[in-house]
């Protein structure tokens, strides 16, 4: 796990918070600004579609084949899992599920019609040398065929339309900066362009040497900054890679460049292919036929990324209904105790540093409510009511998140989102520990690793604060659906004990 060390106070920070980037890559960023497509999603999301018209078109001929409440008999279940089987088999053969086939209506509809004829070629081989006596009708079967290849036409047709969208939209693939100009940029700009199928869709250079030593134009492409404006251009294009041209025997360079990068929800590939130092077959990922050294994964991408969501919905939902009473009672006990709103809305920082608002259940004196976290809840602070030192001290207050977790602000499990106004001896938290926005590189959670662990409430010390980040960034590298089942359990146990919370 990568350490992070705590920065000695300084009256004024050296270097600002956040680079300002120039006018160009402000507009490019901005043009980028659509979050991309998982191509492994998209892939799949087309397979379970598939499925889905296999299956809805053998119900939809049944009914037409037997009309009226007519219970469907094991056989013709029987021959729609075959017919599954069988569509895949031959549709991934027939290249159907490769999204270069996905932006052409001939060739996708050609293809997947292609599998489907095969199908019934299939059933109709085995009926030949196979007696049946009769199990399947035949007239379901060419209800099944034209069905199905209708449910296809139509199915393919939407998302040839769609998939040709995207790629206009610049949202197919993955979007990339390069990493140092020069003429090794330019090879492999020229390298990936040239690769069949190539899924990157390059946004720009950024190198910290000037124009003498590193072109404004690399193979077409601008230099839009420095390595600190990337962090910045990062975030508001929603770059999905980083590709770093230096030579791996500049290690020193590297090191600095991943430190300044480490903060981004990125993959990050160190390029190897005019490197003259050579690692073992098995070090390298390829993009194409370009080796790359593997530096930063992206957390929580793909399916794992579908699993965590779908855990959070289910599991949310849940918990909002067995905890609707205790909730309604904690509302009902916050009017009773003072005047002004139930609820309470405050700036966090969520994913990749957006700004959102979480709600909570009101816990300070309304005239004296803090919605920018200005000033730090310390122990017998006056502005806590009676009603409000309980539910802060046992988390309550927080249960509102739940709405923030529905609406796909938050997550069940993750690190705590903190006010964007967090400060320790008046120096915001970003300014305390270096690499302090890494935690930001997945969605922030309701409860989290450094919550059970007793790191919650009031953070008066740098320590503290570095305890917190040392732990939510252990829970992004060792993620898992289980470690968040863990987490969630463990939960109430740990706030019955809590301490440091007022």
């Amino acid at each position: 796990m990568v350490q992070f060390k705590v920065r000695e106070p300084a009256p004024e920070p050296a270097t600002p918070r956040q680079a300002r980037l120039n006018e160009q890559a402000r507009e490019i960023a901005e043009r980028f600004s659509a979050a991309s497509i998982s191509q492994v999603l998209l892939v799949g999301a087309v397979r379970v579609m598939d499925v889905a018209i296999v299956v809805g078109s053998g119900l939809v001929a049944h009914e037409f084949a037997f009309p009226g409440a007519v219970p469907i008999a094991w056989p013709y279940l029987l021959a729609m899992a075959i017919g599954v089987a069988l569509s895949a088999i031959f549709a991934q053969a027939a290249d159907a599920y490769h999204v270069v086939a996905f932006r052409n209506f001939g060739g996708q509809l050609g293809r997947i019609l292609g599998a489907w004829t095969l199908v019934f070629a299939g059933f109709a081989a085995i009926g030949a040398y196979f007696d049946f006596g009769g199990a399947v009708q035949r007239d379901w079967m060419g209800y099944w065929f034209l069905f199905g290849g209708a449910g296809f036409v139509i199915g393919h047709s939407v998302l040839v339309v769609l998939v040709q969208q995207w790629a206009r939209e610049g949202r197919l693939g993955r979007k990339a900066v390069i990493v140092g100009g020069g003429e090794p940029a330019a090879d492999l700009i020229r390298s990936l362009e040239s690769t069949p199928g190539n899924d990157v869709n390059i946004c720009g250079v950024f190198d910290d040497r000037s124009n003498d030593r590193s072109p404004p134009l690399v193979a077409g492409y601008p230099k839009l900054g420095n390595i600190a404006e990337l962090v910045e251009f990062g975030r508001l294009a929603r770059v999905d890679l980083l590709i770093v041209t230096i030579p791996v025997s500049a290690e020193g360079r590297v090191a600095e460049i991943l430190k300044t990068l480490w903060v981004l929800p990125v993959d990050i590939r160190l390029s190897a292919h005019t490197d003259k130092l050579r690692f073992r077959p098995r070090a390298y990922s390829y993009l194409g036929a370009i080796p790359m050294v593997e530096l930063a994964e992206k957390p929580i991408q793909n399916w794992d990324f579908v699993a965590k969501r779908a855990f959070d919905v289910i599991v949310g939902s849940l918990a909002l209904i067995v905890l609707a009473p205790l909730m309604i009672g904690t509302a009902i006990a916050i009017k009773l105790d003072s005047k002004g709103p139930v609820f309470f809305r405050q700036k966090r920082y969520g994913f990749n540093n957006e700004v959102i608002e979480v709600f909570k259940f009101r816990s300070l004196r309304h005239e004296m409510s803090d919605p920018e976290a200005k000033t730090v809840v310390t122990k017998n602070d006056s502005r806590v009511t009676r009603v409000g030192r309980f539910i802060r001290k046992t988390s309550i207050d927080e249960l509102p998140q739940l709405f923030n977790v529905l609406k796909g602000e938050l997550s069940l499990v993750g690190p705590r989102p903190h006010a964007v106004n967090a400060h320790t001896s008046q120096r915001l938290w970003n300014d305390v520990v270096d690499g302090y926005f890494a935690r930001h590189k997945v969605k922030p959670g309701v409860t989290g690793w450094a919550q059970i662990n007793g790191w919650r409430g009031e953070v008066d010390n740098q320590e503290k604060l570095r305890k917190r980040v040392d732990h939510d960034l252990y829970y992004i590298e060792n993620w898992s659906i289980l470690f968040d089942l863990m987490i969630l359990l463990r939960t109430p146990f740990a706030l019955a004990k809590a301490e440091n919370a007022y």
